[in-house]
């Protein structure tokens, strides 16, 4: 079975693009799109063989943001954690964000939108193999 991937972003055409990306990268994976933040919360909880193994995430999405998901990401415990790891996949590229996102210790990543294929197929040999 192919890793997964959780895509969280509040953008429909970012998570089309991410998904494509992630398809035609050269690396298998499977991607989980969710436009919530809680949403995707909830499925790690409530999922506890979710099998993900990286979250992109985006930082600006209303109601709970990428730093709020971060928060109550790692406040989950290990079984529902999974062993995911987090790369931030953002439209900011403010050094402030990147230093808060990379701050967190579960964050393998930072990335500008948009993913390429050559960043998608690295980030996937470096987060889910082994």
């Amino acid at each position: 079975m192919p890793p997964r991937v959780m895509m969280v972003d509040d953008n429909d055409s970012d998570l089309l693009y991410t998904r494509v990306t992630l398809q035609r990268c050269g690396e298998p994976c499977e991607a989980l799109a969710f436009e919530r933040a809680q949403d995707a919360l909830d499925h790690l909880r409530q999922t506890p063989d979710h099998g993900v193994r990286l979250i992109l995430l985006d930082i600006n999405m209303p109601v709970m943001d990428g730093f709020a998901f971060l928060d109550a990401f790692q406040a989950l415990g290990p079984a529902q954690r999974g062993g995911a790891v987090v790369a931030m996949l953002s439209s900011s590229s403010d050094p402030a964000d990147r230093s808060r996102a990379l701050a967190y210790s579960g964050v393998a990543g930072y990335l500008t939108k948009p993913l390429d294929r050559a960043e998608a197929a690295e980030l996937l040999r470096r987060t889910t193999q082994g």
